[in-house]
């Protein structure tokens, strides 16, 4: 069938997945993993099983061994690693700096160029889930500050048209959006946003 799956221990983690067309090359990141400690692990050979055992299994940590990888191989994963959002490690015996770079831009955890050896398998595992940790920090916090930016915005417009069609001031009409957000127990920059489209739709 292509796929050899090992039980789960109760409480393991991370769960892996392992993509290796080479038995051989599989067998040196199985044997890493397990020494590492790793006992709920799923190996796969065909690349036609990656999409459907992801979705099977929901890995926590995609592993990918290519031995002579093929461009379109290679963006195939790096597709996959943008859309899953799961930590992944790449080892791939040669590259180029386009590759490398796509890589990084694709979000692949780790990318190492000829390096598959057993006792490089739990470092470089341990590297992908620490970086993928810090990077989706950093991107939560991204959208948290466009978030508020979005927020702020539509707080200014509000305040805008209440100076405009009221006649307050800008610290009257702040004051006005916040003691209306608590009366009504909602934020305050949805009663913003009521307002703001209240007025586009009424018009000028």
């Amino acid at each position: 069938m292509g796929t050899s799956v090992t039980a789960a221990m109760p409480n393991a983690a991370p769960s892996i997945l392992v993509f290796d067309e080479n038995r051989a090359r599989a067998s040196i990141i199985e044997d890493g993993l397990r020494e590492a400690g790793h006992s709920h692990v799923t190996i796969i050979h065909h690349l036609n099983d990656v999409a459907r055992t992801i979705e099977t299994i929901a890995p926590d940590v995609i592993v990918i061994d290519l031995e002579n990888p093929q461009r379109d191989t290679l963006e195939h994963f790096f597709a996959l690693s943008r859309a899953i959002q799961r930590p992944m490690a790449m080892f791939v015996d040669h590259s180029d700096g386009a590759m490398i770079e796509k890589a990084v831009e694709a979000g692949v955890s780790a990318y190492v160029v000829d390096g598959l050896r057993k006792e490089r398998v739990k470092p470089i595992l341990d590297m992908a889930l620490s970086r993928f940790k810090a990077m989706s920090s950093l991107t939560r916090e991204l959208e948290q500050a466009r978030s508020e930016l979005e927020d702020r915005k539509i707080i200014e417009q509000a305040k805008g048209v209440l100076m405009r069609t009221r006649g307050l001031a800008e610290s009257d009409a702040h004051a006005l959006l916040r003691s209306t957000a608590m009366n009504q127990n909602r934020r305050m920059v949805d009663i913003a946003q009521s307002l703001v489209t209240a007025a586009s739709l009424l018009g000028p």
